[in-house]
């Protein structure tokens, strides 16, 4: 309840996903954020990050909405509802064999300046609370990118790898185990190909590639 007055004092009162008012997740965008039975889907970006990448949906409409509410709005309210879904896009690659336990969720990285903007970096925050109840999956945020690394939007295929390439580090020890990138949109999969190539280089095992949505 005081948390509740806290978020009313400096929120506005609207669904992250619609902007609906009176309430901060509708009915209509929470069933939007509802990972089907065939979900995720395997997405082919246009830059191969030599293993397999899954999306739980497209970046439009409530999906687009809330994940930019979380990342340039402030809404962390919303880390929690989005981290059911990945929780559950985990647990079906689980299932299906794609991944195995023990596992490591290694989120993508992000520049130091934007997690200090948004508060932290918020695809580990989704990352850390889907996976609370699982011992068998943990967490490294061992990824980050320098100071050179800029903002990728508008940027062309060609430009986005040039601006990530060389630029993505790692920050602590290859994680054991199998690990699986996650990350909040997947788009030309420069971003996804650089981790993957970064972990493998120092060690890990990177069977595949899960985001919440992909453009």
């Amino acid at each position: 309840m005081i948390l509740d007055a806290l978020l009313d004092a400096v929120l506005p009162l609207e669904c992250g996903g619609c902007a609906a008012p009176g309430t901060r997740w509708c009915p209509a965008c929470r069933a939007a954020w509802e990972v089907k039975t065939d979900e995720p889907h395997l997405f082919t970006p246009r830059v191969d990050p030599g293993v397999p990448v899954f999306a739980l949906g497209r970046y439009a409409g409530a999906r687009r909405r809330a994940v930019l509410a979380v990342k340039d709005h402030g809404r962390g309210d919303l880390v929690d509802p989005l981290a059911r879904a990945l929780a559950l896009g985990l647990h079906r690659l689980s299932t299906w064999g794609v991944l195995a336990e023990p596992l490591t969720v290694v989120p993508a990285p992000t520049r130091r300046w934007a997690a200090r903007r948004r508060g932290g970096d918020p695809v580990t925050r989704m990352a850390t609370a889907a996976t609370r109840t699982r011992p068998g999956i943990g967490v490294a945020a061992v990824l980050r990118t320098t100071a050179l690394a800029r903002d990728s939007v508008g940027l062309s295929v060609s430009a986005r790898q040039r601006n990530i390439t060389g630029r993505v580090l790692m920050r602590g020890p290859a994680p054991g185990g199998e690990v699986v990138v996650v990350d909040d949109i997947v788009t030309t999969g420069a971003t996804a190909t650089e981790a993957v190539r970064v972990l493998a280089a120092a060690g890990a095992h990177v069977v595949a590639v899960l985001s919440l949505a992909h453009a």
